[in-house]
């Protein structure tokens, strides 16, 4: 057992140690010296024997890196249960360096920024936003990043669509990736109402009170029909002014 629990603290070391790539490369054999007891090969035999023992510390400390990354994702969405989005984005940004090809990382960074934007006030009352601002343009990267790795992301799109609405008061670019997301999921309802609202933003009348009837007919939420109906005749109404 104290073999294995050795094993186990040197590999978690050696993981630590060639993610922080600051430690000097003389330290990192002297260590594994000591566990493999590889020094200076000179025959071949000892050169193969050398070769196939480093290989293993390799696969030692790819799979811890694996572990880590994983567990950094484990404890972001703790954080998450408890509300904690700022807790949580930090560790998520840590997991998306042990796996930069995950979308889904990229969409919990999304969330996270978004929440965080709605609790960065002014504190030193001087009128300066910038924090605000950079947690949303953080939180629209990380969606687009979801996205470009898988473009189907339903989530990431929805996220993207959302921000553009309601935080950038850009509707237009949240149009594409909404209709994208109604080809996916058809059924989407909070996806129907968002669009719609995007189409009425954009003053494409029309298509909104389209929108709003493709969801009172096919929707079973007596409250959510209703909510469909009212925002119809608003957007009726205001075409008719037009």
């Amino acid at each position: 057992m104290k073999k294995i629990l050795s094993k186990i603290a040197f590999t978690l070391f050696y993981a630590v140690i060639f993610a922080s790539c600051s430690v000097p490369k003389n330290s990192v054999r002297n260590l594994q010296r000591m566990e493999e007891g590889v020094s200076n090969p000179t025959t071949i035999e000892e050169y193969k024997a050398a070769i196939a023992k480093y290989e293993r510390r390799v696969a030692d400390i790819e799979t811890a890196n694996e572990q880590i990354g994983i567990w950094y994702k484990i404890l972001g969405s703790r954080y998450i249960d408890k509300n904690m989005y700022g807790e949580a984005l930090k560790c998520y940004q840590k997991a998306i360096e042990y796996y930069p090809q995950n979308q889904n990382l990229y969409y919990y960074v999304g969330l996270c920024s978004g929440y965080m934007a709605k609790s960065a006030l002014d504190y030193d009352a001087t009128g300066n936003f910038d924090k605000r601002h950079n947690y949303l343009r953080l939180s629209e990267a990380a969606y687009l990043r979801a996205i470009a790795i898988d473009p189907r992301y339903v989530y990431a799109l929805y996220g993207l669509g959302s921000l553009y609405v309601f935080e950038f008061d850009e509707s237009a670019k949240a149009i594409p990736y909404l209709e994208t997301l109604l080809t996916i999921n058809t059924g989407h309802v909070n996806a129907k109402m968002l669009l719609a609202n995007a189409y009425y933003r954009t003053a494409d009348f029309q298509k909104a009170a389209d929108m709003y009837d493709n969801i009172i007919a096919a929707a079973k939420d007596k409250e959510i029909k209703a909510i469909a109906e009212k925002n119809k005749k608003i957007v009726l109404d205001m075409a008719y002014v037009q």
